[in-house]
């Protein structure tokens, strides 16, 4: 008799402690994190150097866009413009600037912020 009342007691210790347990897993689950709210901001700059669309244009875009702090890159080809929205949270149009420059061999390209 007292083995059982020992087991019961075990057992009840057992479903109380995975129980609390688990409840403290989803409470920080549920618990949201911070985060840190772009600030995004335009830029356009005026490219030399581009000499055809799917060459330069498209591969200066392909790879601004995967650039860190990158939300939206267009290249224009025919108006030798890129269209930049980025978080200046976490890159500045020096930055860019000199991102686009480096593209290629790193003197092909020339970009200068555009009074548009």
């Amino acid at each position: 008799m007292l083995k059982m009342n020992i087991q019961k007691i075990f057992f009840a210790f057992i479903i109380a402690t995975l129980t609390l347990s688990s409840c403290k897993s989803e409470a920080k689950k549920e618990t949201p994190k911070e985060t840190v709210i772009a600030k995004a901001e335009l830029v356009s700059l005026n490219l030399s150097g581009m000499t055809c669309e799917m060459g330069c244009a498209k591969t200066i875009e392909s790879k601004l866009a995967k650039k860190e702090g990158v939300l939206d890159a267009k290249v224009i080809f025919t108006d030798s413009l890129a269209t930049i929205k980025y978080d200046a949270n976490k890159v500045k149009k020096a930055d860019l600037i000199a991102f686009v420059e480096g593209i290629g061999d790193g003197q092909t390209y020339k970009a200068t912020e555009s009074d548009n």
